[in-house]
Protein backbone atom coordinates (compact mmCIF):
# COMPACT_ATOMS: atom_id res chain seq x y z
CA UNK A 1 0.00 0.00 0.00
CA UNK A 2 1.52 3.25 -1.18
CA UNK A 3 1.92 5.74 2.24
CA UNK A 4 -0.34 8.15 0.62
CA UNK A 5 -3.40 5.80 1.14
CA UNK A 6 -2.60 5.71 4.66
CA UNK A 7 -4.85 7.95 6.66
CA UNK A 8 -2.83 8.65 10.36
CA UNK A 9 -5.51 10.78 12.96
CA UNK A 10 -4.28 12.44 15.85
CA UNK A 11 -6.83 12.78 19.35
CA UNK A 12 -6.74 16.65 19.39
CA UNK A 13 -6.92 17.93 23.32
CA UNK A 14 -4.14 16.17 24.13
CA UNK A 15 -1.98 14.85 21.40
CA UNK A 16 -1.88 17.98 19.68
CA UNK A 17 -3.00 20.53 21.62
CA UNK A 18 -2.27 21.35 25.42
CA UNK A 19 -5.20 21.86 26.75
CA UNK A 20 -4.58 22.12 30.21
CA UNK A 21 -2.18 25.39 29.66
CA UNK A 22 -4.92 26.87 26.86
CA UNK A 23 -8.11 26.45 29.60
CA UNK A 24 -6.71 26.87 32.92
CA UNK A 25 -5.40 30.28 31.08
CA UNK A 26 -9.16 31.42 31.00
CA UNK A 27 -9.91 29.94 34.31
CA UNK A 28 -7.60 32.25 36.11
CA UNK A 29 -8.52 35.39 34.57
CA UNK A 30 -12.20 33.65 36.06
CA UNK A 31 -10.99 32.99 39.18
CA UNK A 32 -9.11 36.29 39.71
CA UNK A 33 -12.50 38.28 38.67
CA UNK A 34 -14.41 35.74 40.98
CA UNK A 35 -11.93 36.02 44.05
CA UNK A 36 -12.24 31.63 44.08
CA UNK A 37 -10.26 29.57 46.80
CA UNK A 38 -9.16 27.05 44.25
CA UNK A 39 -6.81 27.08 41.86
CA UNK A 40 -7.21 26.85 37.74
CA UNK A 41 -5.46 23.95 37.83
CA UNK A 42 -7.64 22.04 40.58
CA UNK A 43 -11.17 23.45 38.52
CA UNK A 44 -9.69 22.10 35.14
CA UNK A 45 -8.64 19.17 36.70
CA UNK A 46 -12.13 18.57 38.39
CA UNK A 47 -14.22 19.47 35.36
CA UNK A 48 -11.78 17.09 32.89
CA UNK A 49 -13.08 14.06 35.00
CA UNK A 50 -16.40 15.01 34.89
CA UNK A 51 -16.43 15.95 31.23
CA UNK A 52 -14.64 12.71 30.46
CA UNK A 53 -17.47 10.46 32.75
CA UNK A 54 -19.85 12.44 30.58
CA UNK A 55 -18.61 11.10 27.62
CA UNK A 56 -18.47 7.61 28.39
CA UNK A 57 -22.15 7.43 30.04
CA UNK A 58 -23.72 8.92 26.86
CA UNK A 59 -26.01 6.15 25.18
CA UNK A 60 -27.51 9.13 22.83
CA UNK A 61 -25.40 11.60 21.18
CA UNK A 62 -25.06 15.13 22.14
CA UNK A 63 -23.32 17.71 21.94
CA UNK A 64 -19.84 18.33 23.39
CA UNK A 65 -20.73 22.13 24.39
CA UNK A 66 -23.69 20.26 25.68
CA UNK A 67 -21.85 17.55 27.86
CA UNK A 68 -19.08 19.61 28.33
CA UNK A 69 -21.19 22.77 30.02
CA UNK A 70 -23.07 20.23 32.38
CA UNK A 71 -19.86 18.93 33.33
CA UNK A 72 -18.95 22.59 34.36
CA UNK A 73 -22.03 23.30 36.07
CA UNK A 74 -21.45 20.20 38.46
CA UNK A 75 -17.48 21.21 39.23
CA UNK A 76 -19.20 24.43 40.13
CA UNK A 77 -21.61 23.21 42.58
CA UNK A 78 -18.89 20.68 43.83
CA UNK A 79 -16.48 23.33 44.21
CA UNK A 80 -18.54 26.21 45.15
CA UNK A 81 -17.14 28.46 42.87
CA UNK A 82 -19.06 32.25 42.12
CA UNK A 83 -20.26 32.47 38.72
CA UNK A 84 -22.32 31.52 36.04
CA UNK A 85 -21.12 27.94 34.82
CA UNK A 86 -23.28 28.52 31.48
CA UNK A 87 -22.05 31.89 30.30
CA UNK A 88 -17.81 31.02 31.66
CA UNK A 89 -18.44 27.84 29.05
CA UNK A 90 -18.76 30.07 26.18
CA UNK A 91 -16.06 32.16 27.80
CA UNK A 92 -13.61 28.75 27.83
CA UNK A 93 -14.50 27.65 24.51
CA UNK A 94 -14.51 31.44 22.23
CA UNK A 95 -10.31 30.64 23.70
CA UNK A 96 -9.69 27.91 21.63
CA UNK A 97 -8.01 29.39 19.14
CA UNK A 98 -5.33 30.80 21.95
CA UNK A 99 -4.75 27.20 22.96
CA UNK A 100 -1.19 26.19 22.54
CA UNK A 101 -0.43 23.34 20.41
CA UNK A 102 2.34 21.30 22.08
CA UNK A 103 5.77 22.46 21.05
CA UNK A 104 6.86 19.69 18.44
CA UNK A 105 3.28 19.96 16.53
CA UNK A 106 3.84 22.40 13.83
CA UNK A 107 6.99 21.13 12.30
CA UNK A 108 6.33 17.27 12.49
CA UNK A 109 2.58 17.39 11.20
CA UNK A 110 4.34 19.56 7.68
CA UNK A 111 7.04 16.32 7.87
CA UNK A 112 4.14 13.53 8.72
CA UNK A 113 2.22 15.36 5.91
CA UNK A 114 4.21 14.87 3.03
CA UNK A 115 3.76 11.10 3.34
CA UNK A 116 0.48 10.59 5.19
CA UNK A 117 -3.10 12.19 4.86
CA UNK A 118 -3.36 13.55 8.20
CA UNK A 119 -6.82 13.11 10.33
CA UNK A 120 -8.28 13.66 13.67
CA UNK A 121 -10.11 11.03 15.64
CA UNK A 122 -11.37 13.58 18.76
CA UNK A 123 -14.34 14.03 21.05
CA UNK A 124 -15.26 17.43 19.96
CA UNK A 125 -17.70 19.79 17.94
CA UNK A 126 -17.53 20.28 14.08
CA UNK A 127 -17.30 24.26 14.89
CA UNK A 128 -15.07 23.69 18.04
CA UNK A 129 -12.66 22.16 16.09
CA UNK A 130 -12.36 24.82 13.66
CA UNK A 131 -11.57 27.48 15.53
CA UNK A 132 -8.75 25.65 17.05
CA UNK A 133 -4.86 26.39 15.89
CA UNK A 134 -4.62 21.99 15.21
CA UNK A 135 -7.10 22.84 12.56
CA UNK A 136 -5.03 23.98 9.35
CA UNK A 137 -3.05 20.51 9.63
CA UNK A 138 -6.15 18.92 8.95
CA UNK A 139 -7.84 17.59 6.09
CA UNK A 140 -11.02 18.41 6.92
CA UNK A 141 -12.84 15.67 4.74
CA UNK A 142 -10.55 13.27 7.39
CA UNK A 143 -11.68 15.12 10.41
CA UNK A 144 -14.07 12.23 12.51
CA UNK A 145 -15.33 14.07 15.59
CA UNK A 146 -17.68 12.62 17.56
CA UNK A 147 -20.13 15.31 15.99
CA UNK A 148 -19.74 13.82 12.73
CA UNK A 149 -19.99 9.90 14.49
CA UNK A 150 -22.66 9.99 16.77
CA UNK A 151 -20.22 8.78 19.65
CA UNK A 152 -17.42 9.37 22.23
CA UNK A 153 -14.73 7.79 23.17
CA UNK A 154 -13.90 5.21 24.50
CA UNK A 155 -16.97 3.83 22.56
CA UNK A 156 -15.51 1.14 20.34
CA UNK A 157 -17.66 2.08 17.61
CA UNK A 158 -15.93 5.74 17.39
CA UNK A 159 -13.10 3.74 16.07
CA UNK A 160 -14.78 1.43 13.93
CA UNK A 161 -16.82 4.00 12.01
CA UNK A 162 -13.67 6.33 11.54
CA UNK A 163 -12.19 2.94 10.05
CA UNK A 164 -15.37 2.77 7.67
CA UNK A 165 -15.68 5.96 6.68
CA UNK A 166 -11.41 6.21 6.21
CA UNK A 167 -10.54 3.06 5.47
CA UNK A 168 -6.19 2.21 6.28
CA UNK A 169 -5.51 4.24 9.31
CA UNK A 170 -3.28 4.37 11.77
CA UNK A 171 -4.67 6.90 15.29
CA UNK A 172 -1.75 8.82 17.79
CA UNK A 173 -3.40 8.79 20.62
CA UNK A 174 -2.34 10.10 24.39
CA UNK A 175 -5.00 9.92 26.98
CA UNK A 176 -5.40 6.97 28.72
CA UNK A 177 -8.93 6.59 27.74
CA UNK A 178 -7.51 6.93 23.90
CA UNK A 179 -4.91 4.56 24.11
CA UNK A 180 -7.16 1.70 25.92
CA UNK A 181 -10.30 2.39 23.75
CA UNK A 182 -7.93 2.32 20.53
CA UNK A 183 -6.22 -0.99 21.46
CA UNK A 184 -9.15 -2.60 22.97
CA UNK A 185 -10.98 -1.33 19.65
CA UNK A 186 -8.20 -3.57 17.80
CA UNK A 187 -7.35 -0.75 15.10
CA UNK A 188 -3.42 -0.08 14.74
CA UNK A 189 -2.50 2.97 17.06
CA UNK A 190 0.31 4.71 18.53
CA UNK A 191 0.53 6.40 22.07
CA UNK A 192 2.57 9.43 21.77
CA UNK A 193 3.26 10.69 25.71
CA UNK A 194 2.91 14.06 26.59
CA UNK A 195 3.18 15.44 29.77
CA UNK A 196 0.71 14.71 32.92
CA UNK A 197 -0.91 11.96 30.41
CA UNK A 198 -0.37 8.04 31.58
CA UNK A 199 -1.73 4.86 30.74
CA UNK A 200 -4.18 3.10 32.74
CA UNK A 201 -2.42 0.86 35.19
CA UNK A 202 -4.56 -1.94 34.61
CA UNK A 203 -4.95 -1.34 30.48
CA UNK A 204 -3.43 -3.03 27.79
CA UNK A 205 -0.56 -1.50 27.30
CA UNK A 206 0.16 -0.43 23.40
CA UNK A 207 3.11 -2.23 21.92
CA UNK A 208 4.01 1.69 19.95
CA UNK A 209 5.01 4.06 22.18
CA UNK A 210 6.83 7.37 20.92
CA UNK A 211 8.13 9.77 23.30
CA UNK A 212 7.89 12.70 20.44
CA UNK A 213 6.26 13.45 17.23
CA UNK A 214 9.47 12.96 15.29
CA UNK A 215 9.67 9.31 16.02
CA UNK A 216 6.31 8.40 14.77
CA UNK A 217 7.26 8.50 10.85
CA UNK A 218 9.51 4.90 11.97
CA UNK A 219 6.82 3.70 14.14
CA UNK A 220 3.42 4.64 12.14
CA UNK A 221 3.99 1.80 9.28
CA UNK A 222 5.37 -0.52 11.83
CA UNK A 223 1.81 -0.45 13.26
CA UNK A 224 -0.12 -0.72 10.57
CA UNK A 225 2.03 -3.54 9.42
CA UNK A 226 1.56 -5.26 12.43
CA UNK A 227 -2.47 -4.83 13.16
CA UNK A 228 -3.47 -3.09 9.56
CA UNK A 229 -1.78 -4.95 6.96
CA UNK A 230 -0.20 -7.63 8.76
Amino acid sequence: MAARELVVTFDLFSALIDSRTGATATLERLGTERGWEHTPGEVYDDWDARNKQAQQACETWTSYESRSGAALVETYEALGLDGDAGRDLSRILDSLADWPLWPDVEANLTVLSRRYRIGLLSNVDDELFRRTRAAPYVDPELAMTSQRLRVYKPNPRIYHRAQERLGAMVHVATSARDVRGAVEAGIPVVRLRRPGHHLDTDGPRPEFDAGAMDQLEELIPNAWFRLGDG
